[in-house]
């Protein structure tokens, strides 16, 4: 026997349930974007702390609404890291701002599939749109292809796919990598401080990490061009098949930027893809006295930059630039019967350019932002920021016993305290650790550190749309009562 079906069949929550929750939480997060710093800034619960507080499984009746709200007071909210506070200052600020919040609302709502063009056409328009924007913006190629991916790391994934099929007698797309004697072993360069998604990306791509060459730097961080030169001819003469550099515009560590116009000279002659990781810095490009920065990226292959950084969208909002829209393409096309359309050959599917199937509606909260503040509100909140890191290095070199350890081209400031009595690297690191660990457990601010060589260094991020320069100023407060009190307890 089949059951019947019931009068009314089961379905979503009503509207008017919609606006009147809505409503409730539309107050919720006014209230944490106006009244955000009573949180602590890094979550204070200790490792299965939130796990704790939830049944072992999902419950069987449905639970109200209220309730679930509650619920982000009584469970969520002691376990999370407060990125929109304005004393976060670790890492790379992510702010999710007014326009990007309620951009999110919307994109949740309509719940959009990009799949192909005729899944969504407003998704696969308005992607081109914003990243065109966002590329005249910041100066770029007007040529250039760009699309939307959730992070710098899928980003340059891809860009790596595409120069390693940018030689189509390697046939690797048809027949891999692997039981290949005929084909050499891919090599990849980028400097000591290039992000570590470069090594995932090669171990992802099969090319594996120790074929990842990491290039020494110079005095200011920088990856030294003459010994990339020397690598590649090295690896030449061993047999290897040099692929692709990945220069940085802001590194992670000290926001150096690697001397991109001497790097794309060498990756002409030799013929290597050239990929400009700038997911952070490229924010730097909208200010047009900033732009000496970004001398040589056109002439790279490839670019990435994240809005979700220092552009106030949420996350995630990662934008891919590339001059080579058909490797890309060649790379990553796949039509199955299922999804071949009477529109395809004139309409742009941008499934097509990425291993991903389906793709979220992320150009609308980019195209809500840029609308929002505009190009120039974007740059102004870009210049102030990096005002503030300037200020915050003056405080730290005009103070004994402090020193700032790397150029300040941005709005990261890396330093560290050194006393007279301390001359030890490991006896210095404990000491700044030490620093490090009072600083965040005080909820008023969230800083990170870095290692430059051998030297562990503190570090301040400037970044986020609400901090201010009282926000710095407590933070190197804390600092220095932090540095007092560790050096009493030593």
């Amino acid at each position: 026997m089949t059951a019947s079906p019931s009068a009314i069949a089961p379905g979503d929550l009503s509207p008017a349930e919609f606006e009147r929750h809505t409503a409730a939480l539309a107050g919720w997060i006014a209230s944490y974007l106006r009244d955000g710093e009573r949180h602590p800034v890094l979550a204070q619960v200790t490792p299965g702390a939130v796990r704790a507080t939830l049944p072992g499984a999902a419950p069987r009746e449905a639970e109200p609404m209220d309730a679930i709200l509650a619920d982000l007071d009584r469970i969520v909210m002691p376990g999370v890291t407060h990125w929109n506070h304005p004393g976060f200052l670790a890492y790379f600020a992510n702010t999710a701002s007014v326009p990007g919040i309620l951009a999110e609302l919307v994109t949740a709502a309509l719940n959009q599939v990009g799949i192909l063009w005729r899944t969504s056409p407003a998704l696969a328009e308005l992607e081109q749109v914003t990243t065109g924007w966002l590329r005249d913006a910041m100066g770029l190629p007007s040529d250039w292809f760009g699309m939307i991916t959730d992070t710098a790391s899928v980003s340059t994934l891809q860009a790596l796919a595409a120069a390693r099929e940018m030689d189509p007698a390697l046939e690797i797309r048809h027949r891999g990598m692997a039981g290949r004697p005929e084909l050499p072993r891919l090599r990849l360069y980028c400097s000591a401080h290039a992000h570590s998604s470069v090594d995932k990306a090669a171990i992802t791509l099969g090319i594996g990490a120790e074929n990842v060459v990491r290039i020494a730097t110079d005095a200011e961080h920088r990856m030294r061009a003459d010994l990339l030169q020397s690598a590649i001819g090295a690896d030449r003469a061993a047999g290897f098949r040099p692929l692709a550099v990945i220069a940085t515009i802001g590194t992670t560590s000290t926001t150096s930027v690697d001397p991109v116009p001497a790097i794309a000279a060498i990756c002409r002659r030799e013929g290597l893809w050239l990929h400009v990781d700038a997911a952070y810095g490229g924010a730097m490009a909208l200010l047009p006295e900033a732009r000496a920065l970004f001398a040589g990226v056109e002439d790279a292959d490839s670019l990435v930059m994240n809005p979700h950084k220092w552009l106030f969208t949420p996350m995630d909002c990662s934008v891919l630039w590339t001059r080579h829209p058909g490797v890309l393409k060649r790379t990553f096309s796949l039509t199955p019967a299922y999804l071949e359309t009477d529109e395809q050959e004139i309409a742009l599917s941008l499934s097509d350019y990425s291993f991903q199937l389906g793709r979220r509606f992320r150009a609308l909260k980019l195209w809500f932002v840029m609308r929002a503040f505009g190009t120039d509100g974007l740059s102004e909140r870009i210049r102030h920021h990096c005002a503030l890191a300037r200020t915050f290095a003056d405080w730290v070199q005009a103070t004994p016993a402090w020193e700032v350890h790397a150029p300040v081209p941005m709005s990261v400031v890396c330093f560290r305290h050194r006393p007279e009595a301390l001359t030890d690297e490991a006896a210095l690191e404990r000491h700044n650790a030490g620093i490090l660990e009072r600083v965040n457990t005080s909820g008023r601010v969230f800083l990170s550190h870095t290692k430059l060589g051998a030297r562990y260094v503190l570090r301040v991020a400037v970044g986020n749309l609400r901090t201010q320069e009282a926000h710095l100023a407590e933070a190197w407060r804390l600092l220095r009562e932090a540095a007092a009190t560790n050096a009493v307890t030593h």
